[in-house]
């Protein structure tokens, strides 16, 4: 049973940080690309950072600079720091697996699996 499990959203003030932590289990973890996608109120998902089992990352444009994304394959978790928010990043953080290598079709909104979600509410 594959499972992506997210946790770390929160509400903190425009310039704040929070570190949102996706842990993955039921399948072979270090094989993957993950990726984070946020969904805001009546907006589109879209994504914000991938990671892929090289350990290559890239960023939307929106947040390179401020987030950073990086993984312990030791603990099958995935991490996204969040610096200098804005109100602009609040929404739901989905963490999301998918098994083709690189991070194209991540970025295209394809994954195997997602979880949940976690809420990050961004204030002014």
């Amino acid at each position: 049973h594959v499972q992506l499990l997210e946790s770390g959203g929160g509400s903190v003030q425009a310039g704040g940080s929070l570190r949102l932590s996706c842990v993955a289990s039921g399948y072979t973890y270090s094989r993957y690309s993950m990726a984070w996608f946020r969904q805001a109120p009546g907006k589109e998902r879209e994504g914000v950072a991938t990671i892929d089992s090289e350990g290559s990352t890239s960023y939307a444009d929106s947040v390179k600079g401020r987030f950073t994304i990086s993984k312990d394959s030791a603990k099958n978790t995935v991490y996204l720091q969040m610096d200098s928010l804005k109100p602009e990043d609040t929404g739901i953080y989905f963490c999301a697996a998918d098994q083709f290598p690189g991070s194209r079709r991540l970025w295209l909104g394809h994954a195997d699996y997602w979880g949940q979600g976690t809420q990050v509410t961004v204030s002014s």
